[in-house]
């Protein structure tokens, strides 16, 4: 039962699709709704699957310089298989929030922060377990660094040096050293410093009654005394007598000089209404996240004010207030809920012929005759041929089936336990990948997405793509040549973006078609016979062509064929007579009129 009870924290999977992964999410509150079901308010955590190439490029990147630093296991002394699987535990946190049925809970996993100090195979070793260090905003498509990270590690250790020996002189830069701003073995008594603080104190008080800002935000008198018993006035105090060798009288005068008495302030002091109004909104939309805060509302402000306002603000009235009303809102809020196990078959469950999910399939000794296809094929995975349960995978037209294990692997982490054939290529890139055409193909599968057609054996082939061709309908080549002054295929060519007016050549088109039939028909001029054209043949015979010929020598260049033309016939384009002359229509007007 402790299993199924979720709490507000935990960690959990979500179902949005049945053939999709988990969702991860982060619980931040329970709400009931008046229908009587259970809302989780969640926080969203996304998969590399889930971002960009260019964004994934950016986190490979980050990744490496963290090796660079770091004296733990590197990427380079895991195998394939664990880089692989290491990129399915990444995950990017985000500040976005939604709302979730607490129905669609799926099991509890366990998201930490990335210690550079533990190896990354702690993380393939645990079940449901993954990390991250980076922040994904889902609106800009930004990564940044979590400012949360844990400072452990050499690159926060104290350099400690060595003890100097008895007459060795320091050589360190003393103005880079701290400065001694108190002496614990002073000549005056603790009651003797107490009285001094009061007299500060009391001095604070009467600075703030002449100061006109400070008489209208501290109205009474022993708000003015409380605002001068900070910690800031009794800094100022001992300062001052350590600065004047603890001489009372001598501090005593530097408390009230000639042009008045001194007026310390804090940053509760300085900051006013509106801007306090401006802080607490913005702690309350992204917590303790500085940077965010003076971004967003208080750009005016330095970070080491905001730092120094807020544990300030922590030791007033107002923060306990608003504790209290967290406090009582919380009391009222569920805790946790009970989800129970999920039992309800997924679709993408493939069933034998009468409608039950199969046993074992391919098992010896089965005698039932497989009526799907993707019964007989191997899992895209393991290459596994026995499973008590497959699940179709992947696009219906690719017939991709994965065993339960990985079928449960591909819920949780969101890829395939085995690399792929196009992952396994740019891990360890082969020769059997130097042929460009066969990259190109590979590399176009892998970024669309697509699964490996497999065969059941571990080397897979691409599937192949069909071709197709444009057939073009003989009313376009109609409208080519009739609308050549409209269409322009010249300029269209040149512009392939551009749409063409199809109703404006349509309608041309309709006009010249209806002037051509009504236009009296050309009369097509008829074969000659062959008896004319052999007549005309003895009368003008053919000449050969004069061939130039010259001896090659080095002196002069090869000289090309010179071909004379006949008066008696025009030539076309390609030296070669047209149609109207191999038929007399020329020249055999006598034959015609015999």
């Amino acid at each position: 039962m402790a299993a199924n009870m979720y709490r507000v924290g935990d960690y959990v999977y979500f179902e949005n699709s049945s053939s999709n992964p988990y969702l991860i999410r982060r619980i931040e509150e329970l709400n009931k709704t008046a229908s009587g079901n259970v809302e989780a308010k969640v926080v969203c955590f996304y998969r590399r699957r889930d971002i960009s190439n260019t964004l994934i490029m950016l986190a490979d990147k980050h990744a490496k310089e963290i090796e660079e630093e770091s004296e733990t296991t590197v990427e380079a002394d895991l195998t394939d298989k664990q880089k692989h699987q290491l990129k399915h535990r990444e995950l990017f946190l985000s500040r976005q929030y939604e709302s979730l049925p607490a129905t669609h809970i799926r099991g509890k996993c366990s998201v930490a922060l990335l210690n550079e100090t533990e190896s990354v195979l702690s993380y393939l070793d645990k079940e449901d377990t993954f990390f991250y260090s980076l922040v994904y905003d889902p609106s800009l498509k930004t990564l940044l660094a979590d400012k949360g990270e844990i400072r452990v590690g050499p690159r926060y250790q104290a350099d400690i040096p060595e003890m100097l020996l008895e007459g060795e002189s320091d050589e360190r830069e003393q103005s880079k050293l701290e400065v001694k701003v108190w002496d614990p073995n002073s000549p005056l008594t603790d009651r003797q410093i107490d009285q001094f603080l009061v007299v500060a104190r009391a001095v604070g008080t009467f600075a703030r009654a002449l100061d006109c800002s400070s008489s209208v935000r501290q109205p009474s008198l022993h708000m003015s005394a409380a605002a001068a018993s900070r910690d800031i006035t009794l800094f100022h105090a001992m300062d001052t007598l350590y600065r004047h060798s603890y001489d009372l009288s001598s501090a005593i005068s530097v408390l009230v000089p000639l042009g008045g008495p001194v007026l310390c302030r804090d940053e509760m002091e300085e900051w006013s209404a509106s801007e306090a109004s401006l802080f607490e909104e913005a702690l309350e939309k992204y917590g303790k996240d500085f940077n965010d805060i003076r971004q967003d509302f208080l750009p005016w402000k330095s970070l080491t004010s905001i730092i120094e306002y807020y544990y300030m603000w922590k030791t007033t009235d107002r923060y306990v207030q608003q504790k209290r009303l967290k406090a009582a809102e919380a009391e009222s809020k569920l805790k946790q809920v009970y989800i129970p196990t999920y039992s309800k078959p997924n679709p993408n469950q493939i069933s034998t012929s009468n409608g039950k999910p199969g046993a074992v399939n391919g098992a010896v000794g089965t005698t039932f005759q497989l009526q799907n296809p993707l019964l007989g094929r191997a899992c895209e995975s393991c290459y596994a041929t026995q499973s008590h349960q497959w699940y179709s995978w992947g696009p219906p037209n690719m017939q991709c089936r994965l065993c339960a294990i990985c079928w449960l692997y591909w819920k949780k982490y969101g890829g395939l336990k085995m690399p792929t054939q196009s992952e396994e290529e740019k891990l360890s890139p082969s020769p059997t990948t130097e042929d460009p055409r066969v990259r190109s193909h590979v590399s176009r599968q892998a970024m669309q997405g697509m699964p490996v057609r497999n065969t059941g054996s571990p080397k897979s082939a691409v599937k192949t793509r069909q071709a197709f061709f444009l057939h073009t309908t003989y009313f376009t080549k109609f409208a080519r040549q009739v609308c050549k002054n409209t269409l322009r295929l010249r300029q269209a060519a040149r512009r392939p973006f551009v749409a063409i007016n199809y109703a404006a050549i349509r309608a041309e088109y309709a006009d010249r078609h209806a002037e051509l039939s009504g236009s009296p028909l050309k009369s097509k001029s008829t074969r000659k016979p062959l008896a004319c054209i052999i007549g005309y043949l003895e009368i003008h015979p053919a000449k050969k062509p004069n061939v130039i010929r010259s001896t090659p020598s080095l002196q002069t260049p090869t000289t090309k064929r010179m071909l004379t033309t006949p008066n008696h016939t025009s030539l076309s384009i390609l030296g070669k007579r047209n149609y109207s002359h191999h038929n007399g229509l020329d020249e055999l007007t006598c034959c015609v009129s015999d």
